[in-house]
C-alpha cells in the first residue's frame, strides 16, 4: 500500500486505476461472506478440518492462476515488477533481455516473498479461525478487521499524513472501540469470550496489515507468494485434522470449505494483491474499510446479536476505518 513508499512521483493521478478499483472491490465482496460461511461451517465442524478444506480451494485458486494466466495477470506482473523493491527484476510483458541478479539476491527475494505470504495468508487466516471458534463471531470479525487502523499507525509514525495528529485521534478512536466491542461482549465484562480468541483475532489483524503494507512493493506477482504459502497451509492443516480427528462432511458443507478456499481466500486474497500493485497512490485503503460493515450486516442478518455497548464499539471501529482510508498522507 502506498502511505509509507518514499519517493513518490508527484504527477501520478491521485485516482486509483479502474481495473485496481474492480479487483478491489472483488476482494471486498468475497471477504464480506468469510465470517458467515465460516460460521456456518464451524458449528459442526472443528477449525482444522474448515481451514484444510479452505487451504486446499485456495491452493486450487493459485495453482491454476500460476500455471494458466491470462494476458490480464501477465500484464499486471509487469506493472508489480515497476512498483516493486527492485528494477531489476524483468517485465513479461516486454521484450527486452532480463537482467540477471546475483543468485544471492535471488534467495533472499524468494526467502522475504515466502516470509509475506506465509504471514499474510497462513498467519490470518488460522488466528481468525481460531477466533471465530474461540467467541462470538462477530466480535472476532470486528477485532480481526482492525488491521486499517494498524496500518494508520504505520502511516504515522512513517509516513507524511497531512494531519499527523487527527489521523492518530481518529484511529486512537478506532482502538478504543475494539476495547469496547471485548468488553460489552454477551457476558458484559471484559474478555466475556475466550482470551485466546481475542489474542487470535488481533494477532489476525497484525498479519494482515504487515501483509497489505508489504505485498505492493514486492517484485514478485501475487501468485508466486501466495501459491507456496497455501500449500504450507494445506500441509500444517492436514497435519491438525490427523491430530484432531475429522467428523463426516456432507455434500454441502464440503461445497461450503471449498468455497471459503476458492472465494474468500484464493481470489479475495489474489484480488486484493493485484488492487496493492496497480495502485501505488494508497487510495484503494478506503475500499478494504467497507469489509466489516458488509461482513457484520449478514452476520446480523443471520442472528448474531452485539450489545448496546459493542455496538457503540463497532460503530467507532467501521467510523474510523472510513475516516483513515479517507484520510490521504502527502506524495
Amino acid at each position: 500500500m502506498g502511505p509509507v513508499t518514499a519517493g513518490r512521483r508527484k504527477d501520478r493521478s491521485s485516482a486509483a486505476p479502474p481495473v485496481a478499483l474492480a479487483f478491489a472491490f472483488g476482494a471486498v465482496a468475497l471477504w464480506a461472506t468469510n465470517a458467515f460461511v465460516g460460521k456456518t461451517l464451524l458449528a459442526n465442524h472443528p477449525v482444522s478440518e474448515v481451514q484444510f478444506l479452505q487451504f486446499s480451494g485456495a491452493a486450487l485458486v493459485f495453482a491454476l492462476i500460476r500455471f494458466f494466466p491470462s494476458p490480464l495477470v501477465i500484464k499486471g506482473a509487469g506493472r508489480i515488477a515497476d512498483a516493486g523493491v527492485s528494477s531489476n527484476i524483468p517485465h513479461p510483458s516486454r521484450g527486452s533481455a532480463p537482467i540477471q541478479l546475483l543468485p544471492q539476491r535471488e534467495k533472499a527475494s524468494t526467502v522475504l516473498a515466502c516470509a509475506v505470504g506465509f504471514i499474510g495468508l497462513v498467519g490470518t487466516m488460522v488466528l481468525q479461525y481460531i477466533a471465530f471458534a474461540s467467541m462470538p463471531v462477530i466480535e472476532a470479525n470486528l477485532v480481526a478487521y482492525t488491521w486499517p487502523l494498524m496500518v494508520a499507525a504505520v502511516v504515522i509514525v512513517l509516513g507524511r499524513p497531512r494531519r499527523p495528529l487527527l489521523l492518530g485521534l481518529t484511529a486512537a478512536l478506532g482502538f478504543a472501540g475494539v476495547a469496547l466491542v471485548i468488553s460489552g461482549g454477551g457476558a458484559h465484562a471484559w474478555f466475556g469470550g475466550s482470551p485466546v480468541g481475542y489474542c487470535a483475532a488481533f494477532g489476525s489483524a497484525l498479519c494482515m496489515a504487515f501483509y497489505s503494507l508489504a505485498v505492493g512493493r514486492l517484485a514478485v506477482p501475487p501468485d508466486r507468494l501466495l501459491l507456496p504459502s497455501a500449500l504450507i497451509g494445506v500441509a500444517l492443516t492436514f497435519a491438525w485434522c490427523l491430530h484432531d480427528g475429522v467428523a463426516a462432511l456432507g455434500g454441502l458443507d464440503l461445497l461450503l470449505g471449498l468455497y471459503l478456499g476458492a472465494g474468500p481466500m484464493g481470489l479475495g486474497y489474489y484480488f486484493w494483491s493485484r488492487a496493492l500493485s496497480l495502485d501505488q497512490d494508497g487510495r484503494l485503503a478506503v475500499v478494504a474499510y467497507l469489509t466489516p460493515i458488509a461482513s457484520t450486516l449478514l452476520l446480523a442478518l443471520s442472528g448474531e446479536s452485539l450489545s448496546m455497548t459493542a455496538m457503540a464499539g463497532a460503530v467507532l471501529v467501521i467510523g474510523s476505518c472510513i475516516a483513515v482510508g479517507i484520510e490521504r498522507p502527502e506524495g
